[in-house]
C-alpha cells in the first residue's frame, strides 16, 4: 500500500462486535482471561498493552516502515526511554547536535539522566565533528535532528548513521519536524526513528503521545519494551484514538503545511525587516541540496530573524493577529513563538529570531498578517 493508504488502512478492520467503521475507544484497565488461564485476544493489561495502543504502534511501524513501534505518553516519554534504553554492554555516552529542541537541553540539565550519561554537544552538520567525537570516546548512542529546532539545520542521516554503525553506536533519528510523509529515517540505515506524535501526526493540537519506530529488532528495543511495560509512561486509549484519527489526513495535511511554508519563506526572504530566513527549502539554505536528496518535500516549520534585536522581533510577536503566539506546532492553527525569551537564560536560539509553525489558513491571509506586523 501506497502512504495514503496506510494512513487510513495500516493496523485497523471494521470492529468485529458493531460493525463500526471507526475503531472504538477501549477504556478497560484490565481483560479477562479464558476457562484455562490464557487471554486468547493477547490483551492482560492496559498498561503492558491496549487495543487502541496496539493499533496506533501497528500504523506508525507501517508508515515508517519499521520492525515494531513503542508508544510513551509524551515526545519527552519517549526521548528519555530511548535514552536511558540503551543496552548495558555499550557505552553510556550519547553524542547530540548542538541544534536540538530545548526540552532535551532541559532533560540533560534538570534530570539525572544528565549525571548517569556522558554527553557530547557537537555540530552534526559538519561530518568531521561527528567523526571527531566519536573517536574521543567509545559511545553508545548517536542523536540525530534533522531539521533540527529552532534554526532548521540539516543533518546528513545516511552519513553520519554509517559512522555511527562503523563505532557499533545506536542511532536515532528525531523526524517530528519531518514526519514519516517527507523523511524516512530507518531507510538511511538508521535504528530508531522518534516522533512526538502530539504534533504533526496527531495534527490538531489535542493530544500528547510519543513513539519510537524500530528498524529491526535489537535489545534496544527489547528495552523499550520493558521500560514501557515497567515504567508506566503510556498514552491513554483515548489520546490513541485521537493520535489514529489525526494520522489519517496527515499526507494531505502536510502538503499544505509544505506549501503554505514555503510561500511564506519566499515571502520573508524578500522583506526589509528581515536579517535571516532559516528554511531548508531556499535555495541558498546551506543544507538545502541534503534536505532536497532525503526529504519529498521541506516542512512545515521556519525561523526568522528581525532586524533591531530582542525587542523588534518581539513586537512582531505581540502584533499578529492570525498567528497564535504559543508553544508547540504541527496543528491547524499558525504558531508564533520568540524561542529566547521562552528558553530562559540558557537559551541557544538568536535573540531576535521567531519560530513559526505554519498552519492550513490560506496563504495570503498569513501573509497580510505578518507584513501588517512587521510594518
Amino acid at each position: 500500500m501506497r502512504f495514503e493508504t496506510k494512513a487510513i488502512h495500516s493496523g485497523r478492520q471494521v470492529d468485529k462486535t458493531t460493525s463500526s467503521v471507526t475503531m472504538p475507544i477501549h477504556l478497560s484497565t484490565t481483560f479477562e482471561r479464558a476457562a484455562d488461564g490464557s487471554y486468547p485476544n493477547e490483551f492482560v493489561y492496559s498498561r503492558e498493552n491496549n487495543p487502541n495502543r496496539h493499533v496506533l504502534e501497528d500504523c506508525l511501524t507501517s508508515l515508517e516502515d519499521g520492525h515494531d513501534s513503542v508508544a510513551f505518553a509524551s515526545g519527552m516519554a519517549a526521548i528519555t526511554s530511548l535514552i536511558e534504553a540503551l543496552p548495558a554492554d555499550k557505552p553510556r555516552r550519547v553524542i547530540m547536535p548542538s541544534d536540538m529542541y530545548f526540552g532535551i537541553r532541559s532533560l540533560l540539565s534538570d534530570t539525572d539522566i544528565g549525571t548517569n550519561f556522558d554527553f557530547d554537544i557537537v555540530d552534526m552538520t559538519n561530518l568531521n565533528n561527528v567523526e571527531k567525537a566519536i573517536n574521543r570516546a567509545p559511545t553508545g548512542l548517536v542523536w540525530i535532528e534533522t531539521p533540527s529546532n529552532p534554526l532548521l539545520k540539516v543533518t546528513d542521516i545516511e552519513a553520519v548513521a554509517q559512522i555511527a554503525q562503523e563505532a557499533g553506536a545506536y542511532t536515532v533519528v528525531d523526524n517530528t519536524w519531518a514526519t514519516p510523509v517527507l523523511q524516512r529515517p530507518l531507510r538511511y540505515g538508521v535504528d530508531f526513528s522518534l516522533h512526538a506524535v502530539t504534533k504533526y501526526i496527531g495534527g490538531h493540537s489535542d493530544l500528547m503521545i510519543g513513539a519510537a519506530i524500530a528498524k529491526s529488532d535489537s535489545p534496544m528495543l527489547a528495552n523499550l519494551r520493558a521500560w514501557q511495560h515497567a515504567k508506566g509512561a503510556v498514552p491513554s486509549p483515548f489520546e490513541c484514538w485521537l493520535a489514529l484519527r489525526g494520522v489519517q489526513s496527515l499526507a494531505q495535511r502536510m502538503a499544505t503545511h509544505c506549501s503554505n511554508t514555503s510561500a511564506i519563506a519566499d515571502f520573508l526572504v524578500h522583506h526589509p525587516s528581515i536579517e535571516a530566513v532559516h528554511y531548508p527549502g531556499l535555495a541558498e539554505h546551506p543544507g538545502h541540496h541534503i534536505a532536497a536528496r532525503q526529504m519529498s518535500s521541506f516542512g512545515g516549520m521556519l525561523s526568522f530573524q528581525v532586524k533591531g534585536g530582542w525587542d523588534a522581533s518581539m513586537a512582531v510577536a505581540a502584533k499578529v493577529q492570525l498567528f497564535t503566539r504559543a508553544t508547540s506546532l504541527g496543528g491547524t492553527h499558525s504558531f508564533i513563538e520568540h524561542r529566547a525569551s521562552v528558553e530562559g537564560s540558557t537559551t541557544m536560539a538568536p535573540s531576535n529570531l521567531l519560530r513559526v509553525s505554519i498552519g492550513l489558513e490560506h496563504v495570503d491571509d498569513l501573509k497580510e498578517d505578518l507584513l501588517q506586523a512587521l510594518e
